[in-house]
């Protein structure tokens, strides 16, 4: 077996997406995965593939951080992962039932891809307003409507994530603040990172299974990628949130259309 080599090229993307992700929280897999696909045509169950265990080595660095700071509701994190856990592993199965390596297979994946940009996009625009929303909601929502509807969430988050490796930022955290109006935004998303980590490692295992994993694509990425998120955490205290939020939700708007129409 050949040991994995080092794309300076794919670096430098790892190093553009870490940086934002540090400095905004969001970007990950809605970033990588069009990046590889459009510039680096790279196949899509490919780009998913790399993309999955790459945010997992990510997503997992964000967790031991949150879990440090007390930042995660254990609870909350179960609760998606009971839904998403069944959801990617269906999901995996019906991939390796129909094949990925076709045209057809490709195709689909890519306009789910784009699908899942868009409403990302939509979910950072009016993430404050959602959480303003939130915040004016005086009464505790009740108890079993809450689970039944953070364990659908998970669902729906499986199943795009496993597709997509796109879902688990932005749109979790954006449904949660709706269903826990009372929690702390640090601990929504710290929850939302936590959850990331079982899910992106299971899909991303089922991709390896199916072959759809380039390891050198992968180390060549988190060679970048590491540094850059230290490099924008460092950073992200002094940039203007809506600027950024606006700018990345433009981007992915305009990557979503060009793979729905492409």
């Amino acid at each position: 077996m050949a040991l994995p080599h080092i794309d300076l090229l794919y670096s430098v993307s790892g190093l553009f997406v870490g940086f934002l992700v540090g400095l905004t929280g969001v970007g990950g897999g809605s970033l990588m995965t069009p990046i590889l696909v459009l510039l680096f045509n790279v196949h899509p169950a490919t780009a998913v593939g790399t993309d999955l265990l790459y945010a997992a080595a990510t997503k997992a660095t964000g967790t031991l951080v949150h879990g440090l700071k007390g930042s995660v509701d254990w609870q909350i994190t179960l609760r998606l992962a009971a839904g998403s856990v069944p959801a990617a592993t269906l999901t995996l199965i019906l991939l390796h039932r129909y094949g990925m390596d076709t045209p057809g297979a490709g195709r689909l994946i890519q306009i789910v891809l784009g699908a899942a940009l868009l409403i990302t996009a939509v979910a950072l625009v009016f993430r404050p307003q959602l959480a303003a929303l939130g915040a004016r909601k005086q009464r505790t929502p009740r108890q079993g409507r809450t689970l039944a509807l953070t364990m659908l969430t998970g669902a729906v988050l499986g199943v795009l994530v496993s597709l997509t490796s796109v879902g688990a930022g932005a749109i979790g955290v954006t449904v949660l603040l709706l269903l826990y109006p009372l929690l702390p935004t640090t601990r929504i998303v710290g929850s939302d990172i936590a959850h990331a980590v079982p899910l992106t490692l299971l899909a991303g295992a089922g991709h390896w299974l199916l072959g759809s994993i380039d390891w050198s694509m992968l180390l060549s990425l988190l060679v970048g990628s590491l540094p850059g998120i230290a490099i924008g955490s460092y950073l992200s205290s002094r940039a203007p949130d809506a600027l950024l939020r606006n700018l990345l939700a433009a981007t992915l708007t305009l990557v979503g259309v060009r793979l729905v129409l492409a």
